[in-house]
C-alpha cells in the first residue's frame, strides 16, 4: 500500500553573480524502506551539519551513507515518512527485534522497548522534532498517555520517550524537521 501522491524537493542556490537560482527540482531520490516490504517508507529531503547552517552557493545533496534516525550533532534534518496502517507484525515485536529495527537507521541507542513500555517502537532521541501530518492519521504514544493527530496538526516532540502508531487503515504521510538537542542535566 502506498500513498499516491509524491512530492518534489526544490533548492535554491545562488550563481556566480550572486544571483537566487533553482538548483534542483525534482522527486527525491533518497528513499529507504525500513520493517520489510509493508514498513514504513523515508523519504530524505534534505540536512545541514551545523548550526548556524552554511549558505553557500551551490550546495549537492548532503552524502550519507544509508539511513540515519537523527539529524547530524549541531545540524538539522528533514524528512517524510509514509506510514501504513500498523499490524501484528509491529505490535508483536520483541525488545531485539526493536532494537535491530532501529540498528537499520544507526538509532540502536534510541530504543527504549521492552519492559512495560507501551509499544514495541519506544524510542527517545536527543533532539527537537517538529512532525507535520499532510495526510492520514497517526498516533503518538508517551510513557503516559496518547493522542491521535490529523491531516493538519503539529506536533513538537521535545525529546521525549515516544512511539508512532497508525491505526487508521490507510497510509498517513508526516513530515519531519529534525533539531539536534541538548538534554538538561536531569532528562538525561
Amino acid at each position: 500500500m502506498e500513498t499516491n501522491n509524491t512530492f518534489r524537493r526544490i533548492v535554491t542556490g545562488h550563481n556566480s553573480d550572486g544571483k537566487a537560482i533553482i538548483v534542483s527540482d525534482e522527486i527525491p531520490t533518497r528513499t529507504y524502506r525500513i520493517g520489510g516490504p509493508n514498513g514504513a517508507k523515508f523519504h530524505e529531503v534534505w540536512n545541514t551539519k551545523q548550526t548556524p547552517a552554511i549558505i553557500d552557493s551551490i550546495s549537492k545533496d548532503p552524502e550519507e551513507n544509508g539511513l540515519i534516525l537523527g539529524p547530524p550533532k549541531q545540524g538539522t534534518r528533514i524528512r517524510v515518512i509514509d506510514f501504513p496502517p500498523e499490524g501484528d507484525e509491529i505490535r508483536n515485536l520483541t525488545k531485539e527485534q526493536a532494537f535491530e529495527h532501529f540498528k537499520t537507521m544507526s538509532g540502536e541507542n534510541a530504543s527504549k522497548a521492552g519492559g512495560n513500555a507501551p509499544h514495541p517502537l519506544m524510542h527517545k532521541t536527543e533532539t527537537v522534532d517538529y512532525g507535520i501530518v499532510l495526510e492520514g492519521e497517526l498516533t503518538l504514544i508517551v510513557d503516559e498517555g496518547e493522542t491521535t493527530a490529523k491531516a493538519g496538526d503539529i506536533i513538537v516532540q521535545r525529546g521525549t520517550n515516544h512511539a508512532w502508531s497508525n491505526r487508521s487503515g490507510k497510509i498517513c504521510r508526516v513530515v519531519f524537521i529534525l533539531i539536534d538537542g541538548q538534554f538538561e542535566e536531569n532528562l538525561r
